[in-house]
């Protein structure tokens, strides 16, 4: 019986790994989308965030029939539960990343502010994700509690891309439509951070039976 559990479990890390890539594809085609202008990137983030859903339902399918089959106690328990937790905020950050294509096609120069630091958000949230489901799968608190510190990065960040986006109504009020879109953008980026220190912390919990929110 336990044989069958940590065969199925393992199954459970594969698809959460998977979940996990099809984030960082969709986060990444959205940025390059909007750096490079590139509508058919656009389109895979969108894309990715279908199968984003699909993996999401896969998941908690999984998680159920291991719940109901199985009963898990104590840590195993545990372990299943945040992963219930964890995938929907891994869906989310498909939906924002699917939201950032959506908004590339509005961003039309790439020499407008915030777009060095909003590449830099991109792949701070990318890294993110990546430890996140990472942490999990080789039951690494430390590996979690340096995603939880990395979005004070994000956060940084998000602040230096809202001061160059004042600073360019500022200089030019003709484009504050187009600073309203970058600092969307931005936004996402940093709901993104968000969510990947959500998967973070649902993993120590998972580890030690207690959630950062609770301390």
């Amino acid at each position: 019986m336990r044989t069958q559990f940590d065969e199925q479990l393992e199954r459970l890390h594969l698809e959460l790994i998977r979940m996990g890539a099809l984030c960082e594809d969709a986060i990444s085609a959205a940025a390059k989308a909007l750096l490079e202008q590139d509508a058919t990137l656009a389109d895979k983030a969108r894309e990715a965030e279908e199968e984003i859903d699909r993996a999401e339902s896969d998941v908690e399918r999984l998680c159920l029939q291991l719940l109901l089959r199985q009963q898990p106690v104590a840590k195993d328990l545990r372990e299943i539960s945040s992963a219930l937790k964890m995938i929907s905020d891994l869906e989310r950050i498909g939906d924002q990343a699917a939201d950032i294509a959506e908004l590339s096609g509005y961003v039309a120069d790439a020499s407008d502010a915030g777009r060095t630091h909003i590449g830099d958000m991109a792949r701070a949230t990318i890294s993110m994700v990546t430890d996140s489901v990472d942490s999990f799968v080789k039951r690494d608190l430390e590996l979690a509690r340096a995603v939880c510190a990395a979005d004070d990065k994000v956060d940084a960040l998000f602040q230096d891309v809202k001061k160059e986006i004042v600073g360019m109504i500022s200089t030019d009020s003709s484009k504050g439509e187009l600073a309203l879109d970058l600092l969307m953008v931005a936004k996402y980026f940093e709901r993104i951070g968000d969510h990947a220190t959500n998967v973070a912390e649902w993993v120590e919990y998972s580890l030690t039976g207690v959630h950062s929110n609770n301390n």
